[in-house]
């Protein structure tokens, strides 16, 4: 009896943290593209009614969206990188 209770384990190990790289993978191949493609959708229903200048200024401003959205994420990597090399 006592042998068993010693074998069994007392608690679960504590969480490390939030897996940030699966959290991020998971928006960019499941959620941006969903994204993507509603906006595709929507932009070819008002080019098709002849909104032409609204769909133009809808996409300059999804592709200035998009290239903020890669901005932050590539210095969130420079940042990362700057302070592994400062703190080795």
């Amino acid at each position: 009896m006592l042998h068993a209770l010693a074998s069994t384990p007392l608690a679960e190990p504590a969480p490390k943290g939030i897996n940030t790289d699966g959290v991020v993978s998971f928006f960019a191949s499941k959620i941006a593209p969903i994204l993507l493609a509603v906006l595709g959708v929507i932009f070819i229903g008002r080019a098709s009614r002849g909104e032409i200048s609204k769909v133009l200024t809808s996409s300059a401003i999804a592709i200035v969206g998009l290239a903020f959205i890669a901005g932050a994420a590539t210095l969130f990597f420079v940042g990362d990188y700057l302070i592994e090399l400062i703190f080795e």
